[in-house]
């Protein structure tokens, strides 16, 4: 028996085990698998900014940098975001951090104190409840429905409210759902979120990936930069997921909070990744929209096939995600996704972790070649006519 026995901290024993990673998991033991589920794009991170990762090593840069990351790399964030309407002090309003899930960490556990509401629409991104439980919060969900394409609506916000509420976190483009949220639905929710002072954690780290809508960011309607944090990073738009660079920008007293627990937890982005994500933001913009362009092509193949197949799909207006309903098929979102694996070796993730409001959907990621998909949609056909 281990002397830990008994001892670890409750809080902790009652996270569950993230429900993605038992598919991955279960697929990682099976040969021929075509993955729909895995968030990551297939694109190789461009040359020119690996090349500017051992460029950094061979001029020596293997040491720490400043805790809220190099100067260079936050002036480049910050004039980045001005694309999107957005302003901020690199030197004390933006934070780099150890990809985007830090940040979101980091966030929660700056603002939030025990008993804290945080709300959190779902379908959602698996790691934001147990990040707020870990901060001390108590988690408060909001259903979005199929028919409002899973937007939040202002009327299920304000249903949700309690004296307690402090945090909304917002994600859009959305994880799972591929849902964005337009000028007009934020500034209801912005409304709401002035009235009743409500802080909110925006991620946005899919923002450079939307399909014939511009991105809008919640911070740049008035009155919101004030009372938001924004986080995003490098992994999406710039097939940089394993060099875990992500940043997050607020005003300067909550960043400076975040700066403090990030500089005794991480120190420090690692300098490598930091060195290519500045050259990725100066010099990456042709890779990335070539990139968007071909997750257009795959989104547009994904949803005509998914609705050939006979099942219903709302049209995903970002990110890189389908979220197609199963409940034609009469089997829960675990059991079609399982059966699927198993039948047809097309590994999807079953929309129940992503909240109660995705049972009866699955995610089907399109970061994936097109001959890929179309084997993957040829199986999953197959499997539905069985």
């Amino acid at each position: 028996m281990s002397a830990f026995e008994g001892k670890l901290s409750p809080l902790v024993e009652q996270l569950a085990p993230s429900g993605i990673r038992r598919f991955f998991d279960l697929a990682s033991q099976m040969d021929d698998v075509i993955s729909l589920g895995v968030g990551e794009p297939d694109f190789v991170t461009p040359w020119h900014v690996r090349e500017a990762c051992f460029y950094a090593l061979e001029r020596g840069y293997t040491t720490y940098t400043a805790n809220a990351g190099l100067p260079a790399l936050r002036d480049a964030i910050a004039q980045y975001l001005e694309t999107f309407d957005l302003s901020y002090d690199p030197k004390d309003e933006v934070l780099v951090t150890v990809g985007g899930s830090e940040a979101i960490d980091l966030a929660l556990r700056a603002v939030v104190q025990p008993g804290d509401e945080v709300l959190i629409p779902e379908p959602a991104y698996v790691s934001y409840e147990p990040c707020a439980i870990l901060a001390g919060a108590t988690v408060k969900k909001i259903a979005t429905r199929a028919m409002d394409q899973f937007r939040l609506t202002e009327a299920a916000l304000r249903d949700a409210l309690t004296p307690r509420s402090k945090v909304l976190i917002l994600c859009a483009p959305n994880n799972p759902t591929g849902a964005i949220l337009d000028r007009a639905a934020l500034a209801q929710i912005a409304s709401v979120a002035i009235a009743h002072d409500l802080l909110v954690i925006s991620d946005e780290i899919y923002a450079e990936l939307t399909y014939g809508v511009r991105h809008v960011s919640v911070a740049s309607l008035p009155g919101m930069k004030e009372r938001t944090i924004v986080i995003s990073g490098m992994s999406k738009a710039y097939a940089m997921t394993g060099w875990r660079i992500g940043y997050a920008t607020a005003p300067r007293d909550v960043l400076a909070a975040m700066v403090k627990i990030h500089q005794y937890t991480m120190l420090c982005a690692p300098i490598m990744g930091q060195m290519a994500a500045l050259e990725a933001l100066k010099n990456g913009e042709r890779e990335r929209q070539a990139m968007v362009e071909q997750y257009d092509q795959r989104r547009r193949f994904v949803v005509k096939r998914l609705r050939e197949i006979g099942l219903a799909c709302h049209e995903p207006q970002g990110a890189f995600y389908a979220f197609p309903d199963i409940r034609a098929s009469g089997l829960s979102s675990e059991a079609f996704a399982e059966r699927l694996l198993k039948a047809e070796r097309v590994a999807v993730v079953p929309g129940a972790v992503f909240g109660p409001s995705g049972e009866g959907f699955v995610r089907c990621s399109y970061a994936t070649s097109l001959a890929q998909l179309e084997r993957a949609f040829e199986r999953m056909d197959r499997f539905l006519n069985s």
